[in-house]
């Protein structure tokens, strides 16, 4: 793989700019590279949207710019640069991506006295398409829930990564509202649901299946911390509240050690727990409120139902589908 200092030098002679504009660009990337330390691949990254940029405004002008020609750039500019990348084929995260790029080096040269960054601060980025992970398979989701998958040295914290996964394959919960629960909220080991205080505030009742309630009571039984009250219930590996990170780090080792797709992350576990109870029949209203969506056509999108699956509910569902 090239470093970033290599691609840098390769585009002195791929540029197209005039000399002032040229060496305040390249003054900016090594202040990527030496203050702010970003890493390699977006170094190289804003290297490239920039090049592509000052190339776009060499055929705008029909002259390399030069520092006064981006001293005061306007937002139809930098309209036509996005028309002429979308132009090219560029979907809407390469040009977030670029226009970000384009705006680090326009604050520097402001923060510099070279240039004004307002229209590049004030236009607006393109959507970005929303997207959802995919669910895992059954099988998968029992792996990862399993203790015995996990892959933490310690017997507690391998407990305690399994009992916060089980939480979203089991109860549905944001991984947020998993590392929100107290040991007060899951005292009672009989019981059969769990109040949440979702988005917005929003309480609502999910289900404690006896799987979930074996994985936290075996994480409190080995877990080397005093566990009472309103205190997190998990707890990182000094005694701290848990961090989702942590989390996330080890369902990206796990997505290794299992050969599991990129997709799986933990809130495709959330997303696995609606998917599954769908096809097996499960109420889409019920998992709305299972889920804590405002909207069943959140519900809709979320688990993939399509008008056939929707028009087949309403068929088994409403008291008026039938003569």
């Amino acid at each position: 793989m090239q470093t970033a200092k290599t691609e840098t030098s390769k585009a002195e002679f791929l540029i197209i700019a005039a000399p002032d504009l040229n060496q305040a660009r390249q003054d900016w990337l090594g202040s990527l590279t030496n203050s702010r330390r970003l890493a390699a691949h977006t170094l190289n990254a804003y290297e490239r949207d920039t090049r592509q940029f000052l190339q776009f405004m060499t055929g705008h002008l029909g002259t390399p710019p030069a520092l006064k020609d981006v001293s005061n750039l306007r937002i139809t500019d930098l309209r036509s640069y996005l028309a002429s990348r979308r132009n090219d084929g560029a979907g809407a995260r390469t040009l977030g991506r670029g226009l970000a790029g384009v705006r680090s080096l326009l604050r520097y040269l402001e923060k510099q006295g070279l240039a004004n960054a307002a229209g590049a601060s004030a236009i607006r980025a393109p959507r970005q398409p929303k997207s959802l992970p995919k669910p895992l398979s059954a099988d998968a989701a029992l792996r990862v829930v399993n203790t015995q998958q996990q892959l933490a040295e310690e017997p507690w914290i391998a407990a305690r990564n399994a009992a916060v996964l089980t939480l979203l394959y089991g109860c549905g919960l944001r991984i947020s509202e998993a590392l929100g629960l107290t040991p007060d909220a899951v005292a009672d080991t009989t019981a059969r649901s769990l109040t949440i205080q979702g988005k917005g505030g929003k309480s609502r009742l999910v289900p404690l299946l006896p799987a979930v309630h074996q994985a936290i009571a075996e994480y409190r039984r080995l877990c080397p911390f005093h566990l009472n009250g309103t205190m997190p219930l998990f707890r990182g590996a000094k005694g701290g509240a848990l961090h989702a990170g942590i989390i996330q780090r080890e369902m990206q080792k796990m997505r290794c050690a299992l050969s599991l797709p990129e997709t799986a992350t933990p809130h495709a576990l959330r997303h696995s727990f609606a998917t599954h109870l769908l096809a097996r029949g499960g109420d889409l209203r019920t998992i709305q409120e299972l889920l804590g969506h405002a909207s069943l056509s959140t519900t809709q999108v979320y688990t993939g139902v399509d008008t056939d699956r929707l028009l087949e509910i309403y068929d088994k569902a409403h008291p008026r589908a039938h003569p």
